[in-house]
């Protein structure tokens, strides 16, 4: 289990630059450029990768592991289409936040979900994580094409429903968490919700800080 808070601590040392410019800031002008823009913006960006993590945790504990993650990806390509289209979730960051004390508070409590309610959770916070997503391809000075978009739909849906499972597998094969009780399963929550509560630090700092001052 050190292993993956020696992870956590090196990914929340990551840039936030780096955390949402796959391409190095490149235009994206290729269904390659959308592809990898769309594998890369999930890995680099923890916020959406420590929530799909514990996603995934939590879905092997219902009936339907594999299941249960294609209603987020499901509901994270909506929210990004409407996003493209020109539709934002209000208060996006504000949710993702949430959506991540929430994740990491479910699996922490060790109680397992049941499908349907997995499924809808995950759906209503997928909306969410995919606006947050649809940002980067909306604010491309000159749009993209349909090649890009298509591309950068793929690789969102691929690398974060394979993060999802892999992160179920690792927790029950590698860390030996058969049921939602486990410890280890536990302490995975414990390290995504102390990832939503540093991040809602920094949400109330901006304003915490002008109060003060004024």
């Amino acid at each position: 289990m050190k292993k993956l808070f020696a992870v956590a601590a090196a990914t929340l040392a990551a840039t936030p630059a780096l955390a949402h410019h796959p391409l190095d800031g490149m235009p994206m002008e290729t269904f390659m450029h959308g592809l990898m823009s769309g594998f890369g913006h999930p890995v680099l960006g923890f916020d959406h990768m420590f929530f799909v993590v514990a996603m995934g945790i939590a879905a092997l504990f219902t009936t339907q592991r594999m299941l249960a993650p294609a209603g987020y990806i499901a509901a994270m390509l909506v929210g990004c289409g409407l996003m493209y289209a020109g539709v934002a979730m209000p208060m996006q960051e504000t949710v993702i936040v949430i959506s991540l004390l929430a994740m990491g508070g479910i699996v922490l409590s060790g109680r397992a979900l049941g499908t349907g309610t997995a499924i809808a959770l995950f759906a209503a916070f997928g909306l969410f994580h995919g606006s947050a997503f649809g940002g980067s391809i909306a604010a491309q000075e000159g749009g993209v094409n349909t090649a890009v978009l298509l591309g950068y739909l793929i690789g969102l849906g691929v690398v974060q429903y394979a993060i999802a499972i892999a992160a179920g597998w690792v927790v029950e094969k590698i860390f030996g968490a058969t049921e939602a009780s486990a410890i280890n399963a536990r302490l995975a929550g414990a390290m995504v919700a102390g990832v939503g509560l540093f991040l809602s630090l920094e949400i109330v700092e901006g304003p915490l800080v002008s109060m003060i001052a004024g």
